[in-house]
């Protein structure tokens, strides 16, 4: 029958009835069989799935698959949504209990109109205590656009992880997120929405930015997860953000049954290993494209060592192609004097940021280029990519301390990045 047919008068929408297949429970709604499917999450660090994602499946009566957001669009129209949604919900958590598992958590993703239910909570917890199941072992994922910023939404939130269970919040860095709701909401896990993959995938400067978003939700206290991960290329994205758990096709698909343990310990491991090779290779490569930097900055620190001034002592190290600037600081992080420039090689950027450009007495004393070469004179430090001040333009930059007559001073480059350090 069709979805969008128009019900004559007098009808009575199909209820919602729970049923057996075998070992495993579904429910049976109008003219389709609803059942649950189990997609394993995975922690990059345990080697194994930590939890499973409840999903539904629905077939009609010639045993076809149908789109389970047709059932629900269906009940929707009839005004059935949300007692199928917490049928649906008792269905995941007795196939779930049927698992042989004794750890693993069980994530369940909230419908809005569900979660603002205020009876919503006792009613999942009377479920749980029929099954035996501890609320500590389910994981609330909470869609990022639920709820607005009603105090109401916060509170009903707080008060389902008052009652144990954990909270996810989902599809973080769709639309309009905003790292304010993580902060308000306080989840116990941030699941990134794939968006963010995709196009990490497809642009190396948004991969960049992903290991900097995971660690900004680490120091706010959430654990990260990452799905969708369907290829080589995006598994090694996820690894290389240090997010703690993954999902996705590439581990494992949903499925009835638990997951093998050995599945995500030999991919992990494949993954660890082509994740060496693949940093070594980067290192290899930026090691080879700044040796020249780091030569001539090697002999132009030698130089001002010995009283030579700025621009005579680092003409060959402005000479080279990338070469952005060179600048001196004290032993206090105060630069002396003007950034040098390479002669005629000033950018449209540079001009359009002229107000940063002159940078005479201005303190680099909480930037890592100088930190470093003050621990440890005499060595060549090389930060990783960062937005220079200068020109808004991300670089690299190359220091070294050396004793001069008035005191010990740090020697620094800026190289532009695009073309001396590339992510492969």
């Amino acid at each position: 029958m069709s979805m969008i047919d128009i019900d004559p008068p007098g009808f009575q929408p199909p209820r919602p009835i729970a049923g057996e297949d075998g070992k495993r429970h579904t429910v049976l709604y109008g003219d389709y069989s609803v059942f649950s499917v189990f997609q394993p999450v995975f922690s990059v660090s345990h080697r194994r799935a930590i939890g499973y994602h409840a999903s539904l499946r629905a077939r009609d009566v010639q045993d076809r698959h149908v789109p389970s957001h047709e059932v629900f669009t269906q009940a929707a129209q009839r005004g059935d949504l949300l007692e199928l949604g917490r049928l649906a919900e008792s269905l995941h958590l007795g196939n779930f209990h049927a698992f042989a598992s004794h750890d693993e958590w069980l994530f369940l993703s909230l419908h809005p109109a569900a979660l603002m239910d205020t009876v919503y909570g006792d009613a999942l917890l009377a479920s749980l205590k029929a099954l035996g199941l501890p609320p500590h072992r389910v994981v609330l994922e909470v869609p990022e656009q639920a709820g607005g910023e009603t105090p109401r939404f916060a509170m009903i939130v707080d008060s389902l992880r008052r009652a144990g269970f954990l909270i996810a919040l989902g599809g973080f860095g769709a639309k309009h997120s905003n790292i304010d709701r993580v902060w308000h909401l306080h989840p116990d896990i941030v699941t990134l929405d794939r968006g963010i993959l995709a196009q990490a995938s497809e642009h190396s400067h948004l991969e960049r930015v992903l290991p900097g978003l995971v660690s900004l939700l680490h120091e706010s206290g959430q654990l990260v997860l990452m799905g969708g991960l369907a290829t080589d290329r995006e598994a090694l994205i996820a690894l290389e953000c240090n997010v703690d758990f993954v999902q996705g096709q590439y581990f494992a698909g949903p499925g009835v049954e638990p997951v093998q343990p050995q599945v995500a310990a030999v991919r992990m491991d494949e993954l660890c290993a082509a994740l060496r090779l693949r940093v070594a290779e980067r290192e290899r490569i930026q090691q080879a494209r700044l040796a020249p930097y780091v030569a001539a900055l090697e002999q132009a620190g030698a130089l001002i060592g010995k009283g030579r001034d700025i621009a005579h002592a680092t003409r060959a190290l402005l000479g080279l192609p990338e070469t952005a600037r060179c600048f001196l600081l004290d032993a206090s992080g105060r630069q002396i004097g003007d950034n040098v420039l390479p002669h005629g090689r000033a950018s449209q950027r540079a001009k359009r940021f002229r107000p940063l450009l002159h940078s005479e007495g201005a303190s680099w004393e909480r930037r890592p280029y100088f930190i470093e070469a003050m621990r440890a004179p005499g060595h060549t430090h090389v930060t990783p990519p960062y937005l220079s001040i200068n020109e808004a333009h991300l670089c690299v930059t190359a220091s070294i301390a050396v004793p001069a007559a008035s005191g010990m001073q740090v020697l620094c480059v800026d190289i532009n990045r695009e073309t001396a350090v590339q992510r492969q």
